[in-house]
């Protein structure tokens, strides 16, 4: 059973765009995307440097653009029809993202288009960098601790877990002033390691970003995915391509639960699981949580060839086996 994942904001690096260019057609493609978003996303994927991409409203369709063009390499072109898609991606099992991963997984699941996922994202990264902007707020990745008690310091610090990532990783987020008020007293055998972001991502500050991402929601006409595709909200899947637009809006303001997801993972059988360029995190949080699951980060287009045969090993279990949402 083949798992595809996308990453989330924080993945991307300079220049982790410039390899997947050099594949005919995808300067092209990346070219008419920018016309979408409004972005010259391969100036920021290639020269740009940290700072630059580190923008939320960058950042976001970057990712999201890189990882559809890893995943129809991989899989084929994802605008194909339903009834003609190509074989590689009928026989994938189960599909999700972390974050705004997630768009990138509506897309290879087919409940979005290429074209509506990134105006909708570039949309949701306009309205988060804004949102940010209000307040000065941030993230923290708290590693390793008692589950429990992390989450008991959180609360009485006021911070929101807003990414549970299993592996003994959660992400603390809230205002700088709470924050710092937490590094001063951490959880007993936690690490605290400040996260490059620019604002607390899934908690309460970013509901002004909502309203924007749902007015450009509306406009569009999702359909239900051809691919098993699990919800960050709560590691469901979900069978209603209108029911996981509603989320991917909700979701904005609300936390991250990878950990669930996971476990959706680890319920549905996954034998090998492939992340999606910039590839690296999720693999790095499935190999503690996912034990004796094959495991490939696909980083360049020299990925490419190991991510295919791995779909031909390990995909085409029929769907059903977990409840849906």
């Amino acid at each position: 059973m083949l798992a595809i994942v996308a990453p989330g904001q924080g993945a991307q690096v300079p220049g982790f765009l410039s390899p997947w260019l050099e594949l005919p057609g995808l300067a092209e493609q990346f070219a008419a995307w920018s016309e979408v978003v409004g972005l010259d996303l391969v100036r920021y994927g290639t020269t740009a440097d940290a700072e630059e991409i580190r923008d939320t409203a960058v950042a976001q369709p970057l990712l999201v653009g890189a990882g559809m063009a890893a995943a129809s390499a991989i899989l084929g072109p994802l605008s194909s029809p339903s009834p003609a898609l190509p074989a590689e991606r009928s026989h994938v099992d189960v599909v999700a993202g972390h974050s705004v991963g997630e768009f990138t997984a509506a897309a290879v699941a087919g409940v979005l288009t290429p074209k509506d996922a990134l105006a909708l994202v570039a949309e949701r990264g306009r309205g988060m960098a804004e949102a940010a902007a209000r307040t000065e707020t941030g993230m923290t990745a708290v590693l390793g601790g008692d589950r429990e008690q992390v989450l008991q310091a959180l609360a009485a610090a006021g911070l929101t877990p807003a990414n549970d990532n299993g592996s003994g990783q959660i992400v603390a987020a809230g205002t700088v002033e709470q924050l710092a008020a937490f590094a001063e007293n951490p959880p007993a055998r936690a690490r605290l390691r400040p996260l490059s972001v620019a604002g607390a991502f899934h908690t309460e500050h970013m509901a002004p970003a909502v309203e924007r991402v749902r007015a450009a929601a509306a406009s569009l006409s999702p359909s239900d995915p051809v691919v098993r595709i699990l919800s960050n909200a709560d590691g469901a899947v979900v069978d209603s391509g209108a029911r996981y637009l509603e989320r991917l809006v909700s979701q904005v303001s609300s936390p991250v639960r990878w950990d669930a997801c996971t476990q959706t993972l680890a319920d549905l059988g996954v034998t090998a699981l492939v992340e999606l360029t910039p590839a690296g995190t999720l693999t790095g949080l499935a190999r503690r949580a996912l034990r004796g699951v094959e495991l490939l980060a696909v980083k360049t287009p020299d990925d490419i060839d190991r991510a295919t045969a791995l779909v031909k090993e390990h995909a085409g279990t029929p769907a059903g086996t977990v409840q849906e949402g």
